[in-house]
């Protein structure tokens, strides 16, 4: 088909819409809230934002319900954050306090998840998976299915109150305020074990902290989702002024192509017959009906953009109907941006000329640069992908070879040391062995070094040796008391080992200790 005899763009419906964040157009900072109705998309994207919301609200909601058989000792919840006793759980890794480390490598491998993401393909996170964004298009599915779509929410807004409009609102808020509620139940179930912490909720014998923590998560998620919305991403989110500072000119970010698509006009015949330039932008405003933000892509580049794309479905559907090829509205870098509007300005000379960018049959020159996906491996993000990829790989090889015992020493300060009737010096120590795992152990606590010298653990005997057996509690600390004896010597201060393993197994922990004698220094 020759695109310039394609349908004539008054087929397509002008939509009555002004951005509410418009950038040429800017409100005071204390300005009362415009309320943005979005309408419906559909596209590629839309369906894409469905799946991502599908599956990060069903990981959400019932990841605390996953079952994990750990044995006997241990909880057979798959993740788990046990607060109680300090252990963080999730499927076959179990992290104790001292190994906070995972989660701070966690956080690392977050932060520059991000700088990955924003760097190759902008605002991604903000679009598609931000629990803001999640959780508004759920209020929004909610909102439609009762008020309808854009037209009829608006009508109905501006409807005085009547007895429809009233049962209208009551059920869209009891609604938001049951969401609220799974959000807040869902989140307390990661730190006790959900189906009995359910069923401690619905008869009143819950914690009160637990009733509190509902109440504040089902209150934010309400106001934030349901209420305040793009505010949240304008004035309270840090990550719109964050991530101006990791996007360049390779990154892949939404952009309205206005190289080809000014001037815009919705009587392109008339105005191609009387020898006007005329671009393949219709001026529907679909781009801004569409947009959850209240912003017009066509502005260029906005602080308010979560790159969510669904202009770009909106755009593309415009596009189909009047024959036009799709991508007006485009992920697009600034590089490609910048190269097609310096062909179709002369190098920024003269304004947009449509015809510097065609062909005769209304196809694009050869010289019109298209997105390539090769430009996202670049230098910047490859540096990202390699540090996150190593953090992530530092942490399992690590996580796959840590012991699972450990040894903890503490000598006795008062007395230091007791001198014996025959002359012998003894120590005290108090030592705790974490067992790290949910099962009980036999553990072999051998003393090594300090020649001469024997060991007492009253608990288990009252026997001198060098060498005992004990039982370590499954995924616990066991403490024993233990007193070294030895003959005087010449030494100072004399070290040695306590060494503790698994008689048969891989685990072995050991603790560089002192002995302690008169005329040491204290």
């Amino acid at each position: 088909m020759n695109l310039f005899t394609a349908p004539d763009p008054k087929s397509v419906e002008r939509l009555d819409v002004e951005p509410v964040n418009a950038r040429r157009n800017r409100q005071p900072l204390y300005a009362a809230r415009k309320k943005i109705f979005p309408k419906r998309a559909e596209g590629q994207f839309r369906r894409f934002k469905w799946i991502v919301m599908l599956i990060t609200l069903g990981i959400y909601y019932l990841a605390p319900w996953i079952r994990w058989d750990r044995g006997p000792y241990a909880p057979d919840q798959a993740i788990l954050v046990d607060l109680a006793s300090r252990r963080f759980y999730f499927f076959f890794i179990e992290i104790w306090p001292q190994e906070f480390y995972y989660v701070a490598g966690l956080l690392v491998m977050a932060g520059f998840g991000l700088f990955l993401v924003t760097s190759a393909v902008g605002r991604a996170w903000c679009g598609y998976a931000c629990p803001q964004t999640v959780w508004v298009d759920l209020f929004l599915v909610v909102e439609r299915a009762i008020e309808g779509d854009r037209n009829a929410r608006i009508k109905l807004d501006a409807a005085p109150w009547s007895l429809g409009k009233l049962r209208k609102r009551v059920l869209k808020h009891s609604i938001w305020l049951v969401i609220g509620v799974a959000t807040g139940g869902a989140w307390i179930f990661y730190f006790a074990d959900a189906p009995s912490l359910a069923v401690a909720l619905a008869t009143g014998a819950a914690p009160a902290v637990a009733y509190a923590t509902v109440a504040i998560l089902t209150s934010t998620t309400y106001v934030f989702g349901g209420l305040l919305r793009e505010q949240v991403c304008t004035y309270m989110c840090p990550w719109p002024r964050i991530q101006g500072a990791m996007l360049d000119e390779n990154s892949l970010v939404v952009t309205y192509n206005d190289w080809r698509g000014e001037q815009r006009s919705r009587h392109s015949k008339k105005a191609q017959a009387d020898g006007l330039a005329v671009g393949d932008c219709v001026d529907c405003n679909a781009c801004v009906a569409v947009c959850p933000m209240g912003i017009d892509i066509r502005d260029g580049q906005q602080m308010e953009c979560i790159t969510c794309a669904l202009c770009i479905d909106a755009c593309d559907g415009v596009m189909d109907k009047i024959g036009k090829p799709r991508g007006l509205i485009a992920y697009a870098t600034l590089s490609e941006y910048s190269a097609n509007m310096a062909i179709a300005t002369d190098g920024g000379r003269t304004a947009v000329q449509p015809a510097k960018v065609r062909n005769t049959d209304g196809s694009f020159i050869n010289g019109i640069r298209h997105f390539n996906w090769r430009i996202i491996f670049r230098p910047r993000v490859v540096f990202y992908a390699a540090v996150w990829a190593a953090i992530g790989i530092g942490m399992l090889v690590h996580l796959s070879m840590r012991g699972r015992l450990e040894l903890n020493v503490v000598h006795d300060r008062n007395p230091q040391f007791v001198m014996e009737s025959d002359g012998s010096i003894r120590n005290g120590y108090t030592i705790r062995i974490l067992n790290m795992v949910p099962q009980p152990r036999r553990i072999a606590l051998t003393l090594s070094g300090l020649d001469g010298a024997t060991m007492r653990i009253p608990e288990i005997s009252r026997d001198d040796a060098r060498s005992f057996t004990l039982d370590a509690a499954p995924d616990a600390a066991t403490t024993v008391k233990v007193f070294i004896t030895r003959r005087p010597t010449a030494a100072a201060v004399d070290e040695f080992l306590f060494t503790i393993d698994e008689p048969g197994g891989t685990d072995r922990a050991t603790y560089r200790a002192a002995f302690n004698a008169p005329g040491d220094p204290q």
